[in-house]
């Protein structure tokens, strides 16, 4: 898959809106990544390979339990690769926008889909934190400038919104401002809902985005505010998906039972319904 001509110059449209992000660095980002051999594709995801004789894996009950998972596992893989590729040609080159609080499973979620649908796949806040310098740099900017610091936020927005065949996971400002909504609307948007204990305890053990000091029951307290107040921006998305949900649909006693590729299965499902509602509102439109 090469890079069009379109997001070429959305590409370079970014890189002159804000000037710290080099095009050298965009244009590695947006670069189709090579694609791999058939079964290393997700090779950043856990990978299962398929037994070769459920016979002779499973003659213990706990290899039993073992390979069943295997086999499991490895066929949601060719589910969400097979659903993905019949997929892409119906988005016609729509965008994906993920919302959500940041974290690992969202942003795991992002790169895989956008393998499976052979789109190109970004995070905005890392680009809104690439274009102010750094991590460090985009705090002191959001404490010292805020109201500059949600316009990169939205300028970012603006130049993703106008390329096609993107994954974006979104950033928090995405949806803080009926502007950045709006953009939102150039694509199709997924609340992924992920329980604010599991987002906190990836933040803990994550170290990078917290002080040394913050306990898991600190880290919680302030999430518990911030989905309050961007829970209503998150509402508005196409659809939402819940981590809860899928858990309890697959019979899985635990949260962290649920893999990228079954929360991934359970997306590309969603976003077949909306292209279908999409299509028969299009045919109903049409003149007789």
């Amino acid at each position: 898959m090469e890079i069009t001509t379109a997001t070429a110059t959305a590409a370079a449209t970014l890189t002159a809106a804000i000037p710290n992000l080099s095009l050298s660095s965009l244009s590695s980002a947006i670069k189709p990544r090579p694609r791999p051999h058939s079964h290393s594709r997700f090779s950043k995801f856990p990978t299962v390979s398929r037994p070769t004789s459920l016979t002779t894996t499973c003659s213990l009950r706990n290899e039993t339990t073992t390979s069943t998972t295997k086999v499991a596992g490895d066929d949601t893989s060719l589910q969400v690769k097979k659903r993905a590729a019949d997929l892409s040609p119906e988005l016609k080159g729509t965008s994906i926008f993920i919302l959500g609080m940041r974290g690992p499973i969202k942003t795991d979620l992002g790169k895989l889909l956008a393998d499976a649908l052979r789109y190109y796949y970004f995070d905005s806040d890392s680009l809104v934190e690439e274009a102010a310098g750094g991590e460090s740099a985009a705090k002191s900017l959001k404490e010292r400038d805020e109201k500059g610091f949600r316009e990169s936020e939205t300028e970012v927005l603006k130049q993703l919104t106008s390329m096609g065949r993107l994954v974006v996971c979104a950033g928090d400002g995405a949806v803080q401002s009926s502007t950045n909504l709006g953009l939102l609307r150039h694509g199709i948007s997924l609340w992924i809902d992920v329980p604010l204990d599991i987002v906190a305890r990836g933040m803990v053990e994550d170290k990078t985005q917290l002080a040394a000091s913050d306990s898991h029951s600190e880290v919680l307290e302030q999430l518990v505010a911030t989905y309050e107040k961007l829970r209503a921006g998150y509402a508005t998305a196409d659809a939402k998906i819940s981590l809860s949900n899928i858990a309890v649909k697959l019979g899985y006693d635990e949260l962290d039972s649920v893999t990228t590729e079954d929360l991934t299965l359970e997306v590309v499902k969603e976003i077949e319904k909306l292209t279908r509602v999409k299509k028969m509102m299009e045919e109903a439109a049409r003149p007789f």
